[in-house]
């Protein structure tokens, strides 16, 4: 008996030698293939670039254009791999992650920058900018390159400001013309203290909600209106909902595009140049997009029947006007006149 237990013993630890052996020699396979697959990925640099509005908007666009040059003028050392939609981080997410290093590029709105920088609040004064072209003087001149400056002191390196134009203001039941026509209704903003203040003095009542969340908000009805460009409300299909849609030009709804400053500075110099050419051209391909988007989309928004457009006059907009007034006031006392006189006059 104790024999034949010995020679069962003797087989069974055989038996596990060459099992071990076996599976070993596949694990170094399949490491030396991964190896293989590897060669000559080993230096690519992999940029996640999350954003939270559609593939189809300027911003989502631009995104898109600004990863295709990333590939090409960096011969594939760079991807850049975008998530649109908050489908990686959400509205109220992204900056949090950014400052984190756990996504290298995002693109928020001025007013989330706000909670950072108060300073940026300026940005959200509604008639601030007298058109696109006044735009981008300021955001491409000293006053742009001042505010990108900012961010550095929070950790982050701005790159450029992209552009989605101009906001205008839509509602469900009725035209919004006369400041009072706001009166008791509920509007979705963007989280801004600026924002906030311009709907109370219009004795509206504002409801900050992240914009990945607004259109299960206006499917259950929670608003009356809200503030947005026309490529955000035509991509969103928000007109289904606010199809009332004056067009006031009354803010500017553009985005600053950062980069976690240590991911940055540890990049090699010759990939920060050729991500900064793309980022300019991609830049330069965005203001033209916005523009000619936001036209084309008001354009077939005007040949629905079920949506209603009005333009604002000269005098229904001074009327806006004299009500905001409090808004420059209490900015000027917090801050001083400076910001607001280099961007009336941009140099």
């Amino acid at each position: 008996m104790k024999r034949k237990w010995k020679w069962w013993s003797l087989f069974f630890l055989l038996l596990v030698v060459l099992v071990g052996w076996a599976v070993s020699r596949q694990t170094v396979k399949e490491q030396v293939v991964y190896d293989d697959e590897q060669k000559g990925l080993e230096k690519q640099i992999i940029v996640y670039f999350s954003h939270v509005v559609a593939e189809n908007t300027p911003k989502g666009l631009a995104a898109q254009k600004f990863a295709e040059l990333v590939e090409q003028k960096t011969n594939g050392r760079v991807k850049v791999e975008v998530f649109a939609n908050g489908s990686l981080y959400s509205d109220g997410e992204e900056l949090d992650a950014l400052l984190r290093g756990d996504v290298q590029m995002i693109a928020p709105s001025f007013s989330k920058v706000t909670e950072l920088i108060p300073e940026w609040q300026v940005l959200d004064l509604p008639f601030l900018f007298r058109d696109d072209d006044h735009v981008r003087r300021v955001l491409t001149g000293e006053v742009g390159e001042e505010l990108l400056r900012l961010l550095e002191t929070k950790g982050i390196k701005g790159l450029a400001f992209w552009s989605n134009g101009f906001k205008q203001m839509m509602s469900t039941a009725r035209p919004l013309v006369k400041p009072d026509d706001f009166r008791g209704l509920r509007f979705r903003i963007m989280p801004s203290e600026v924002i906030e203040k311009q709907f109370r003095l219009l004795s509206g009542e504002p409801v900050a909600v992240s914009f990945d969340h607004v259109y299960r908000a206006l499917e259950q009805h929670e608003f009356d209106g809200q503030e947005n460009t026309i490529s955000n409300l035509y991509s969103k299909g928000f007109y289904k909902f606010h199809p009332y849609i004056t067009i006031s030009n009354h803010g500017y709804l553009g985005y600053v595009v950062m980069v976690n400053e240590s991911f940055w500075d540890h990049l090699p110099a010759d990939i920060q140049r050729n991500m900064m050419e793309a980022m300019r051209e991609a830049t330069e391909w965005n203001w033209q997009k916005a523009k000619e988007q936001n036209e084309k989309e008001l354009a077939q928004l005007r040949r629905r029947q079920d949506v209603h457009v009005y333009w604002l006059t000269a005098q229904e907009k001074e009327e806006w006007e004299k009500k905001f007034s409090p808004l420059y006031e209490a900015y000027t006392r917090q801050f001083g006149s400076r910001w607001l006189d280099d961007i009336r006059e941009p140099k």
